[in-house]
């Protein structure tokens, strides 16, 4: 496998690790409304599973609000059920055509428990790159192994990934740092 399609692999891969650190913040509750606490709960809808943000609007119409619209009516209580037994901790006011959630303040207590659980899916997103980091390299040695490129070119493309490692694990830290901020702001 050539060296620029190891590099490009591990540069994806990593990608995507700190893109699903990103998702998974979008999760948790900060004490202000935020579409993704709820949107990609999973509703039972004809038989399957389905993220909520497809069957409806989620709207924040007030900082500690949200309005769930369904496009469909009749999926109003599986919405319920889904929200109720999610663990996202609010507890859904079904008026017959929209659910209402209010996010209550968070405790200090809570906020510190929050980025507890934000730091701890930070350290796996960053073992998940490392881990990538270290496939790229076995990659490259047995390249090298083969014979089908030279010690210098796999040294200089181990450095390129060590590089790539380093730039996506500051990506998991800024967004650490920027989540752990909004949920300790009162």
């Amino acid at each position: 496998m050539p060296i620029d399609d190891i590099l490009l692999d591990a540069e994806e891969r990593m990608n995507k690790a700190v893109e699903v650190f990103n998702n998974e913040l979008k999760g948790v509750r900060t004490g202000t409304a935020n579409p993704g606490l709820v949107e990609n709960i999973k509703v039972e809808y004809y038989g399957s599973q389905t993220p909520l943000s497809h069957m409806a609007t989620i709207a924040v119409p007030e900082p500690r609000m949200l309005v769930i619209r369904p496009y469909d009516p009749s999926s109003l209580e599986a919405i319920e059920k889904a929200i109720q037994k999610s663990d996202v901790g609010l507890n859904p006011e079904n008026d017959g055509r929209v659910i209402r959630l209010k996010v209550p303040e968070l405790s200090q207590e809570r906020r510190e428990q929050m980025v507890e659980y934000v730091k701890e899916c930070a350290e796996e997103a960053r073992i998940s790159i490392r881990n990538i980091r270290r496939d790229a390299n076995k990659e490259l040695e047995q390249e090298e192994k083969e014979s089908n490129i030279s010690e210098d070119a796999c040294h200089a493309a181990k450095e390129e990934v060590q590089e790539l490692t380093d730039e996506h694990e500051e990506e998991v830290d800024e967004l650490l740092d920027e989540k752990s901020d909004e949920i300790m702001t009162v």
